[in-house]
C-alpha cells in the first residue's frame, strides 16, 4: 500500500514539475543591435525593458556589436541554424538579405496605419522588388555640423552654402590660426567612408550604377573623390580623417578640435551635452551643403530598419517587439538620438523643444537622402570603393585609376 502511495505521489510530482514550466511559459528572443551611433545602448534597453513590462511572456536578450560587425554577425548565424529572431539592418541589405533568404517578407504584417503613418521615404530602407523585409527604425542621414564659435571668430557670418565654400572657409579658419585642421570625417576603410563619399556624389549628380553597371568613376563620382582627395591633400582635413569612425569624429569635435564635421543625427544632442562636451551650446547643424549649378544640399540614406529572420522559431513575438520597438510612442520618447519615422511627430513640442535647428535641417537633408546602391553584391561593391577612397588619400593612386580598379573588382 506504502509502495503504491509512494509511486502514485512520485508519478503526480513528476507530472507537475513536467507541467510547471508550461504554467509560466515564456517565449526568449534573441535581438542584435548595433553599439555605436543613432540610439545608444542604454536606450534600447530601456527600450526593451518597456516591452517586458507589457509582454511578461516574452523575454528579450539583446547583443550589440559594432556597425563593422553587424552583417556578418546576421549572415553567420543564419548558417549556423540558429541565432537571431530580431536583427537590426543596414538600408543597403534587403537586396541581399532577401535574394539570400536571411530575413522573411513581412508585407502581409505592415498595416494601412504604419503605411500612412511613416514618412514615405523611410519605406525605402525595408523595401526590395516591391515586398517589406522589415519596419523602418532609424531615419538618418548625414549633416554638416559647425562650431558657430569658432566661425565667430573667423568672421564667418553663415555657415557653408556648398561644397566649396566649405573649404574656403576652412582655409580662412586655417589661416587665422583657429585651428590647424578645421575639417573632420569619417574616412576609416569601412561602410562609414562609404556614408561620406555618397554625401559628396548626391552632391555632383553622379551615379553609382547605370544599367546594372558600376558608373561611378566618371562625372560626379569621381569629382567626389577628387573633392575628398583636394580637402585631405590641402591639410584643411584632419589627417587622422583617414582612421576615424563617426565616433572618432564626434569626440574630436566635441572636444573643440574641428570647426567642421560630417556625421549622423545623433551627435547633435550629445555635442551639445555639457557634461560630456566642451561645445555645448556652440553646436550648429545644417544640411550637408550642395554643388554650385548641380544641387542645393546633399545627403546620404543612412537609415535602418528591424527584421525577423528566417531561422526565427517565434516570428509572431518577433514582429510583436519590432511593432513595439518602430511605434510612434517609443519613438517620440527617444527622438534627442534618432528622430522618429512617423510624419505627424514632427507638430509634437516633446519631440521638437531643444533641436528645433536640427529639425531644420532634417526637413532638407532627409528630402535629399541619395541611397548607396542597391544590388545584393554591395558589400562586394563597397569593400572596392572603400579600397580606393583610401589608397586615393594615401597617395598610392589617382582617383581615375583607383575608381576604375574598384568598378573592375566589384562584382558587377
Amino acid at each position: 500500500m506504502l509502495k503504491s502511495l509512494n509511486k502514485t505521489l512520485l508519478g503526480a510530482a513528476l507530472i507537475g514539475a513536467s507541467l510547471a514550466p508550461h504554467a509560466f511559459a515564456e517565449t526568449t528572443l534573441n535581438a542584435l543591435f548595433m553599439a555605436q551611433a543613432a540610439y545608444s545602448e542604454a536606450d534600447v534597453r530601456a527600450m526593451t525593458d518597456a516591452f517586458a513590462k507589457a509582454n511578461p511572456d516574452i523575454k528579450v536578450n539583446l547583443e550589440f556589436v559594432p556597425y563593422e560587425g553587424l552583417h556578418d554577425k546576421t549572415v553567420l548565424a543564419q548558417g549556423s541554424g540558429g541565432g537571431y529572431d530580431v536583427v537590426l539592418f543596414d538600408v543597403i541589405w534587403p537586396a541581399e538579405y532577401a535574394t539570400n533568404k536571411v530575413l522573411v517578407d513581412v508585407s502581409s504584417r505592415i498595416t494601412d496605419e504604419m503605411k500612412k503613418g511613416v514618412l514615405p521615404g523611410a519605406w525605402t530602407t525595408v523595401q526590395y522588388d516591391g515586398k517589406y523585409y522589415g519596419m523602418p527604425w532609424i531615419l538618418d542621414t548625414k549633416y554638416l555640423f559647425y562650431n558657430k564659435e569658432i566661425l565667430e571668430k573667423a568672421g564667418i557670418k553663415a555657415p557653408p552654402k556648398t561644397w566649396d565654400e566649405l573649404a574656403e572657409q576652412a582655409k580662412t579658419i586655417k589661416d587665422k590660426g583657429l585651428l590647424a585642421t578645421p575639417i573632420s570625417w569619417s574616412w576609416s576603410q569601412a561602410e562609414a567612408a562609404i556614408c561620406d563619399y555618397t554625401t559628396l556624389v548626391s552632391a555632383y549628380g553622379g551615379d553609382f550604377l547605370k544599367d546594372g553597371k558600376p558608373a561611378f568613376q566618371s562625372g560626379g563620382g569621381l569629382d567626389a573623390l577628387k573633392y575628398m582627395v583636394a580637402s585631405y591633400t590641402s591639410g584643411l582635413t584632419n589627417p587622422n580623417s583617414k582612421e576615424f569612425l563617426e565616433e572618432d569624429v564626434r569626440k574630436v569635435f566635441q572636444n573643440g578640435d574641428a570647426a567642421f564635421a560630417l556625421n549622423w543625427t545623433y551627435m547633435y544632442n550629445m555635442a551639445n551635452d555639457p557634461k560630456d562636451s566642451k561645445v555645448a551650446g556652440k553646436v550648429g547643424v545644417v544640411p550637408a551643403p550642395g554643388v554650385a549649378g548641380k544641387s542645393e544640399a546633399s545627403a546620404v540614406n543612412g537609415s535602418m530598419g528591424l527584421g525577423i529572420t528566417s531561422a526565427s522559431q517565434h516570428p509572431d513575438e518577433a514582429w510583436k517587439y519590432i511593432a513595439f520597438m518602430t511605434s510612434q510612442a517609443t519613438q517620440n520618447a527617444y527622438a534627442k538620438l534618432s528622430l522618429p519615422i512617423w510624419a505627424s511627430s514632427y507638430d509634437d513640442p516633446n519631440v521638437t523643444k531643444g533641436q528645433e535647428e536640427l529639425i531644420s535641417a532634417a526637413k532638407i537633408g532627409l528630402a535629399a537622402m541619395y541611397p548607396r546602391p542597391t544590388t545584393p553584391k554591395y558589400q562586394e561593391l563597397s569593400t572596392a570603393l572603400q579600397q580606393a577612397i583610401q589608397e586615393s588619400l594615401l597617395g598610392q593612386s589617382t582617383p581615375e585609376d583607383a575608381l576604375k580598379s574598384a568598378a573592375d573588382n566589384s562584382g558587377l
